[in-house]
């Protein structure tokens, strides 16, 4: 009996409280997932994948997930033990028995977060080196340029009405030449050139549109000329820096046509945020024809491809070739 007389625990108001409050966050959270498509849940917030490589990447992703649910709920799991089975007492106020070294729990706490680590980057240094592997010569060719603020496109293909060598072009001289040896033959090419303020005609996305052609191998050498950047086609799920003296490569195989957004993500400076652009993914008779399009309008040649890279790294990529 509580000290005014009344049968009424003063536990209860708190209790119906803590219910009141969790009824109203289920209510919320079911109200704000309406409108969610629960086919999409199993990607866990990730775009659906456009490459052939990219289901990799997701796998990951929702395996990275499992692993942090799991950690969760066993330190979940602990704590609510720990509150329920080892809460004062309201009969008992002595201090309970202090244990000073567990040896058995703290070789526990020490062994599995190993565990998990080693697991982790087992997984990770394994799919790594499969979507970083460029030893199959690739089908299409295309040099990416980041520069503030925005990005061009060298097509690296051999396109009529337009004449010249890849291999030779001063303006791919910062381009390694460990790459050129996979360069078509005669490869005059075309570019695109984009600025923040341009929009793609189809979607009104900024930035300017990147072609390839479906279920070819593209190749993406990546340079910059002037401060790290970072090439991310959202839908590819795979990203690179783009890093002035220093050409970074990785390829893809789109698998699925369409106009996909992409953006630089790394911050580079004041407009980094206006570093849009837009990708295209059509059959390869339609991409053969944007590059006679663009041969036709006399963007052909190459643009310059940034900086080139010091002595040192240059020695230090062929050591470790």
């Amino acid at each position: 009996m509580s000290p005014n007389g009344s049968d009424r625990s003063p536990r209860r108001p708190m209790r119906r409280k803590l219910l009141q409050a969790l009824t109203a966050g289920l209510v919320l959270a079911t109200a704000t997932g309406c409108s969610y498509n629960w086919e999409d849940f199993p990607r866990l917030g990730m775009p659906t994948p456009a490459t052939e490589e990219a289901p990799r990447i997701l796998s990951l992703w929702q395996g990275s997930w499992a692993a942090a649910l799991a950690v969760g709920c066993l330190v979940w799991g602990l704590i609510l033990w720990s509150c329920i089975f080892h809460r004062r007492s309201r009969t008992k106020v002595e201090v309970p028995p202090q244990t000073r070294y567990n040896m058995p729990i703290e070789a526990l706490y020490t062994v599995v977060p190993l565990i998990i680590v080693s697991v982790l980057f087992y997984f990770t240094a394994r799919d790594e080196s499969k979507l970083l592997d460029i030893s199959k010569k690739p089908d299409v060719t295309i040099n990416v340029v980041g520069y503030q603020w925005s990005w061009a496109f060298n097509y690296i293909e051999a396109v009529p009405g337009s004449t010249g060598d890849a291999k030779t072009d001063k303006n791919l001289a910062a381009i390694p030449d460990r790459f050129k040896n996979d360069f078509p033959a005669a490869a005059g090419g075309v570019y695109e050139v984009g600025t923040p303020g341009e929009r793609n005609p189809q979607t009104g996305n900024p930035g300017p549109t990147l072609w390839l052609p479906k279920g070819k191998t593209v190749r993406f050498i990546l340079t910059s000329r002037d401060v790290i950047h970072d090439f991310w086609v959202i839908p590819f799920l795979m990203k690179q820096d783009v890093i002035p003296g220093h050409t970074n490569s990785f390829q893809v195989t789109p698998d699925m046509e369409g106009t996909f957004r992409g953006k630089c993500a790394e911050l580079c400076g004041q407009d980094h945020s206006r570093m849009l652009f837009n990708v295209k993914v059509v059959s390869p008779e339609r991409y053969e024809q944007h590059l006679k399009d663009l041969a036709k309008k006399g963007q052909t040649g190459y643009v310059p491809a940034g900086i080139a890279q010091t002595s040192h790294e240059k020695n230090r990529e062929t050591n470790n070739l």
